[in-house]
């Protein structure tokens, strides 16, 4: 197995224009495709999830991978073990309701991250849908963010 470092805070630095630009073009074909365009990642599933900005107010969607979870998802602010969670984790917390569209189904969730028992009791399921997330959790020192959204 290649254990390959993850990027430090300044090549995410340059990544992320980049990755939103590309996050744009994939809600646009997934939303006019249903999914069944852009609607994978690593040949799993992908989700768009809709939220509101911490600071700014604003709506955003972005395409996510999720882990299916009773009714709703989970959601893994790995951002492939990078220094820093994804902004996207500090929206969650600030106002935790959300749309998520997978493929052609639409939910209306309220997301809250995981108490530390709760976490150790699905991460093994987070990982056994997505075994890379066991080893971004091995690449940083910060506790992966892991977030239960369930129906409002």
């Amino acid at each position: 197995m290649i254990n390959i470092r993850t990027a430090t805070s300044e090549e995410m630095a340059k990544i992320i224009p980049w990755l939103k630009a590309f996050s744009r073009l994939n809600e646009k074909f997934y939303r006019w495709s249903g999914g069944r365009l852009m609607g994978k990642l690593n040949g799993h599933d992908v989700c768009l999830v809709t939220m509101t900005g911490a600071r700014t107010g604003a709506r955003r969607t972005i395409p996510l991978m999720h882990v299916p979870y009773r009714d709703g998802v989970i959601l893994v602010g790995s951002q492939g073990g990078a220094p820093r969670s994804p902004v996207w984790v500090n929206n969650l917390i600030a106002q935790p309701d959300i749309e998520v569209q997978y493929k052609s189904k639409k939910m209306r969730l309220r997301a809250r991250r995981a108490s530390a028992e709760e976490k150790a009791a699905v991460w093994p399921v987070c990982c056994e849908h997505y075994p890379d997330y066991e080893l971004y959790q091995q690449r940083t020192e910060r506790d992966i963010p892991v977030f239960i959204c369930e129906p409002r």
